[in-house]
């Protein structure tokens, strides 16, 4: 159940008729939240995905940012808004509007609006209104670094690697780091550790496991013992979520074209990886 909505009797029974028909209760219990004013019928979507490319000895090779928002209208009275738009950004991104998005209107006020401003945002659409890109080779601004420092020993490679998250604004959930192993040689010796992890015998893999990785929790290392020689431990791969956007765009407030009162709205941000690695 959605967290601070209680259920009223007519809730109840569009669920338990939901559940008749075979249907998972939420949806109809999201349509009914929309049609009694439960939930806005404005949402807005910031997503972003990163790809990042590094080099095992340093030097960021290749890293690009996509982001984009995205509109969804569920009711005709709110079809004509606009969108205003707050861009603390200071790294250096580009920006586009959608064809239809009166262009000059946002580069004076960052705000949203159609060219048109007696038409309305399609109904019951997703419609992106507005994306940017930022491509650069500038290691500062790679959001959480990785170094990985094998080592050959007697009896195989000691491996000792560790993570810095440099854009402290950030939270990172479900953070895995993938290092490829030898097969063949056994499970790993763990030493010292921040977190968890899992060896994946059939493919090989030792993963690190961070559930939350944020300015409280900004550095962490592992070490480990295993069989094997440098080479066999790159490249690293890198996954996580997150709810709070690297390029700092956000949607602060929508209002009607006509008498510019504001319009209830619920948003959600991600920042997701397309693909991070380190050669």
């Amino acid at each position: 159940m959605t967290a601070g909505v209680q259920e009223t009797p007519a809730a109840v029974s569009c669920s338990v008729q939901c559940y008749l028909l075979g249907l998972p209760s939420v949806y109809l219990f999201l349509a009914y939240s929309v049609w009694t004013g439960f939930l806005p019928s404005v949402h807005l979507r910031v997503e972003e995905k990163i790809t990042l490319t590094c080099g095992r000895d340093g030097g960021l090779q290749n890293m690009e940012v996509l982001g984009m928002v995205t509109l969804r209208v569920t009711e005709d009275k709110n079809g004509r808004i606009r969108l205003v738009i707050n861009n603390n950004d200071n790294k250096g991104l580009q920006l586009q509007t959608h064809p239809n998005v009166d262009k000059k209107l946002f580069t004076a006020d960052s705000i949203i609006g159609l060219k048109n401003p007696e038409k309305s945002f399609p109904l019951n659409n997703d419609v992106g209104v507005l994306k940017w890109r930022l491509q650069t080779t500038d290691e500062s601004l790679i959001p959480l670094t990785i170094n990985c420092w094998p080592s050959e020993s007697g009896t195989g490679c000691d491996v000792n690697i560790e993570y810095e998250l440099q854009e402290e604004s950030l939270e990172l959930n479900d953070v895995v780091i993938s290092i490829p192993v030898p097969s063949g040689v056994g499970a790993p010796v763990i030493g010292d550790l921040d977190g968890e992890y899992k060896h994946d015998s059939r493919r090989n893999v030792l993963e690190w496991c961070l559930p939350v990785i944020d300015a409280n929790n900004k550095t962490g290392s592992l070490e480990f013992s295993i069989a094997g020689q440098p080479n066999d431990f790159f490249p690293i791969n890198v996954s996580f979520v997150s709810k709070r956007n690297y390029c700092d765009i956000q949607v602060t407030k929508v209002t009607h074209v006509d008498g510019d009162s504001s319009v209830r709205f619920s948003s959600e941000t991600s920042f997701v990886v397309d693909k991070y690695e380190i050669l």
